[in-house]
């Protein structure tokens, strides 16, 4: 639901332009960024959707917003009920945010490999975190099919269920497509971005397809995915060894994605993404988390395959404060051998004539 729709807040108190009616009214409208170097390096307008400045700090706010829109008006999820969801993260803190908000509890089961500071952020924001081993999906005991089954043992609980559950794609629908074609003015000639759930591809594809069927959507897979084989040959099988990327890369075709008008897709390894992360930090500020890395170095092979003058839109997922333990500790990339895809180190301003400055 847009602001637009709110015209008071609980207390009757009127909402005035610019105000929110509370956290799940300020989650959308964030705005379009140019990506400067990379566009005139590439002679396209490369646009990113600034999805970290949401109030959770992630896209995955928008299908927390509508997934518990959606079990409220179905009456599945009641006053003071619990919501249960596997996660690799940003979901579970976008849902965390919402159930704060409207005073629902929060279970989340979420792979242990994922970063130090998911797990922290969710339990400070009150959720209850259960780490799960990574194991194929086919294992009922993977953290998908685990919260499942609680939700089902729970009183009064709901399954989130993100990949499956198709309010997820129609936030996108909703919401980022339509953004997006206002932002560009309907001059947007691709978009792009990697898949967890499937739900902002999905739904942007669907989107944007019905403002101008002529515009190019492309899925990005990270290494170790198996859409880029998948579209290609109809067989999902994984490409490359395991990536670095957090909550991205699937090995079957959720219902969010299912069906979905892709034109093309785009295979991007971990070297690109980790170089295209920290030039985002370094040429454009932006602090961003690897997925965006995937999603701009895709957005700069389009540019490539179509050719100066066209504009493409992809997504900034979220900031890179969740993996600073990861993809910005050097030591970690060091291990991974992606040290010198992140670039030199930045040399010290202090010579020994500051060092002398310094300490007079």
């Amino acid at each position: 639901m847009s602001s637009a729709e709110h015209n008071t807040n609980t207390t009757g108190w009127p909402t005035q332009p610019g105000v929110h009616a509370g956290f799940a009214d300020a989650i959308g409208n964030t705005p379009l960024i140019r990506l400067n170097r990379i566009s005139d390096e590439t002679g396209c307008e490369i646009l990113g959707k600034a999805e970290f400045m949401n109030p959770g700090g992630s896209v995955k706010d928008r299908a927390a917003k509508w997934i518990i829109d959606a079990a409220e008006r179905d009456g599945s999820l009641k006053p003071g009920g619990i919501v249960v969801e596997g996660t690799a993260g940003n979901t579970g803190i976008g849902l965390a945010h919402v159930c704060n908000a409207r005073g629902y509890r929060l279970l989340i089961t979420m792979p242990e490999t994922q970063s130090a500071e998911k797990f922290a952020t969710l339990r400070t924001l009150g959720a209850e975190v259960i780490p799960m081993k990574v194991v194929p999906y086919s294992n009922p005991n993977q953290y998908q099919h685990a919260a499942g089954r609680l939700a089902k043992h729970l009183p009064n609980a709901i399954w989130a269920n993100q990949f499956d559950n198709v309010a997820n794609r129609q936030s996108h629908i909703d919401s980022t497509g339509p953004e997006i074609w206002t932002q560009t003015s309907g001059k947007v000639d691709a978009f792009v971005c990697a898949t967890g759930t499937g739900g902002t591809l999905g739904g942007v594809s669907r989107s944007l397809k019905r403002f101008n069927s002529k515009v190019k959507i492309y899925l990005a897979d990270p290494q170790g995915s198996s859409l880029y084989h998948w579209f290609n040959t109809g067989e999902l099988k994984a490409t490359g060894s395991n990536s670095i990327t957090e909550g991205i890369g699937i090995a079957r075709i959720t219902d969010n994605l299912k069906d979905s008008p892709i034109d093309g897709a785009i295979y991007v390894e971990d070297p690109d993404t980790v170089n295209m992360v920290y030039r985002l930090l370094r040429e454009e500020g932006l602090f961003l988390g690897s997925t965006s890395g995937v999603n701009v170095a895709a957005a700069v092979q389009i540019a490539k395959q179509l050719g100066p003058g066209h504009t493409i839109v992809t997504i900034l997922c979220d900031s890179g404060h969740k993996y600073q333990s990861r993809l910005f500790n050097r030591q970690w990339l060091t291990e991974k051998q992606l040290d010198a895809a992140a670039g030199p180190v930045s040399p010290s301003l202090l010579d020994a004539e500051s060092q002398r400055v310094l300490n007079v």
